[in-house]
């Protein structure tokens, strides 16, 4: 099981970005004008930053909706969860990420479906101790080796 340890978090600094009209994937325009401005958490990202958390991820049960081991969640407690979603669950006293499968409900159980076929997914019935206790808004990737941020 993929698990999520929860980091504690910080959303009063702006960070300095440069920024054009759009990020473009392929080649960039000369002739295009970089403005500068700055990325503030709470105004770009965040929409509840008391209700907010992070989340490094230890598994990689997730793999396959691009969620890899050591990646952070960006994890929100106010929003409700969806059929579908990718959640942050305690479950039986682990905290494990997957996404959150309601098709069952009418038959007394819920399932935590991983994103790996290597994994089978979670029954949770009356008899386990289960919170959603987050619904993942963002997901931080590092994309080189050694990336990883320490917490």
């Amino acid at each position: 099981m993929t698990k999520v340890t929860i980091l504690p978090s910080r959303f009063d600094q702006e960070l300095p970005l440069q920024i054009a009209s759009a990020l473009k994937a392929g080649f960039p325009s000369p002739a295009e004008d970089y403005g500068h401005a700055s990325l503030d958490f709470n105004r770009d990202m965040i929409r509840h930053p008391e209700a907010t958390f992070y989340g490094r991820v230890d598994g990689d049960s997730m793999v396959e909706a691009g969620i890899n081991d050591g990646d952070i969640a960006v994890i929100d407690r106010a929003v409700e969860a969806s059929d579908g979603d990718v959640i942050v669950a305690y479950v039986n006293n682990e905290f494990t990420i997957k996404y959150l499968d309601l098709s069952h409900r009418a038959e007394g159980y819920i399932e935590l479906r991983p994103a790996n076929h290597n994994y089978s997914p979670i029954r949770i019935d009356a008899t386990d101790d289960f919170e959603v206790w987050g619904v993942v808004v963002w997901t931080i990737h590092p994309w080189r080796p050694g990336g990883r941020m320490e917490g």
